[in-house]
């Protein structure tokens, strides 16, 4: 046993890095509880796309287990990994409902996205890819998708409804699922105050169960569910040679979600840990970034949207984790997750059609799932941070920021938030005189967003 745990301490260095057997453990189900929302919240979303709810809870939780132990193992960083929020609406929303993919292509797109982040990464071409993205647009397209999540949360909890006349409104606040949506989203608010690292998972749960002891969620609006392999292996490329441009556009939000959200979190992740040598960089960054991109790529095989590493992997950091012992602790706390997925299914289910009933609206406006409700809020929130990055005082960076969120938001629709804003950016910078402060791919792009509206919308 001594000599097992010696080849574990010398294999991740955990003695060289100043902690403990306890702390890597500690931290690994520290981060596994800031994060495990997802396992409720990602079946939820998908499922919109048709997917069935135990097929993608359990890809959910073998995929972000294969990436935590690849990331653990590869990087030997504690940084934890799963699919992640705002990838999932883009997946579901935009490339399912909007651009009309089924969602076996959708998988197809995911899993180009990942194999073009590992050559990029086996190639060094990181850097490059990073230049072309001027750093307005990389720190609004975040927050934007964070603004639109929080606002199909208020839907989802009522707080937030349709209307013919306004096109939204401040929903029933003396309705029983309003009520305690309001009160699960109170609860949350104070958990995150009280620095309880489970806040959003602690919440969701009891949301849930208030509405069961209230009878304000429907038990019959819960969806079938059982650990299912139906999702595995289900990846299609037809539709896309179908629409190559559509297709293409959508490899590329994919790509540069996964890519974003990978840099601004290893960057913050290893900041916080102490791991930024005296040069300012990260050492073993290109496995750390082929880890998440091999994450990506078992998350299209098992049937889940983008893979990709989460900052709630602070959560362990704080709790003294430095070494991959601790996500490889987190990747055997997902494969345990599946065991939950009766409470999973409770959590993720829809009781629009009674609301909107007792509203005397129809019940086909749209599906409400109020448990996760506080959640999507909350992230939304937790997502704005990189706003404060952005030179507001310098139009030509201040405005497109504006639009992206704007579009995305108002407009209701990723993608095109962050076309419009490539297009204001492209824009504003040649009108100003300054077009060469952007790369010349960047411009590229916004001539194809704009070819997209006048050729193909």
């Amino acid at each position: 046993m001594n000599s097992f745990r010696s080849r574990l301490d010398d294999f991740f260095g955990i003695t060289e890095r100043g902690s403990t057997f306890g702390r890597e453990i500690s931290g690994g189900f520290s981060a596994f509880a800031a994060m495990s929302y997802i396992v409720f919240v990602q079946p939820t979303v998908l499922a919109i796309a048709g997917m069935d709810f135990g097929a993608v809870l359990t890809a959910t939780c073998v995929s972000s287990a294969i990436a935590c132990v690849l990331m653990g193992v590869l990087a030997r960083y504690p940084f934890a990994l799963a699919p992640g929020m705002g990838e999932n609406f883009l997946f579901a929303l935009a490339i399912c409902g909007g651009m009309g993919y089924t969602w076996q292509n959708a998988l197809g797109m995911v899993l180009i996205s990942g194999v073009l982040f590992v050559a990029l990464t086996l190639t060094g071409a990181r850097e490059r890819v990073l230049e072309v993205f001027p750093v307005s647009l990389r720190n609004a397209i975040g927050p934007a998708i964070g603004l639109f999540i929080a606002f199909i949360g208020l839907q989802w909890s009522g707080l937030v409804a349709l209307s013919p006349a306004t096109m939204v409104r401040i929903g029933n606040l003396h309705h029983p699922v309003t009520l305690v949506s309001l009160a699960g989203l109170g609860l949350t608010v104070a958990l995150l105050l009280w620095n309880i690292r489970s806040a959003l998972l602690v919440g969701v749960l009891a949301t849930a169960g208030l509405g069961w002891l209230t009878g304000a969620f429907n038990a019959t609006d819960v969806p079938d569910a059982a650990i299912s392999f139906d999702t595995f292996f289900q990846v299609r490329f037809d539709q896309l040679l179908e629409r190559p441009a559509n297709a293409l556009t959508a490899i590329a939000l994919l790509f540069f979600l996964d890519f974003f959200d990978t840099v601004g979190s290893l960057v913050g992740l290893s900041t916080q840990a102490g791991f930024i040598d005296e040069n300012g960089r990260l050492p073993r960054a290109g496995k750390a970034f082929l880890s998440d991109a091999l994450g990506t790529c078992a998350g299209a095989l098992c049937g889940t949207s983008t893979v990709t590493t989460y900052v709630e992997s602070a959560a362990g950091i704080s709790a003294g984790a430095r070494t991959g012992l601790a996500a490889v602790v987190t990747g055997g706390c997902f494969l345990l997750a599946p065991l939950l997925m009766p409470v999973a299914a409770f959590v993720g289910g829809n009781v629009g059609p009674a609301y909107y009933a007792d509203l005397g609206m129809p019940d086909t406006l749209v599906a409400m799932h109020p448990a996760v409700s506080p959640a999507l809020i909350l992230v939304g929130f937790l997502m704005l941070s990189p706003l404060a990055r952005i030179n507001w005082s310098d139009l030509t960076e201040g405005l497109p920021a504006f639009i992206t969120v704007l579009g995305m938001v108002f407009g209701y629709g990723i993608t095109e938030g962050i076309a419009a804003g490539c297009v204001a950016c492209s824009a504003c910078k040649l009108l100003a005189g300054r077009g060469r402060e952007i790369h010349a791919v960047f411009h590229g792009i916004a001539v194809l967003f704009v070819l997209r509206y006048v050729f193909l919308m």
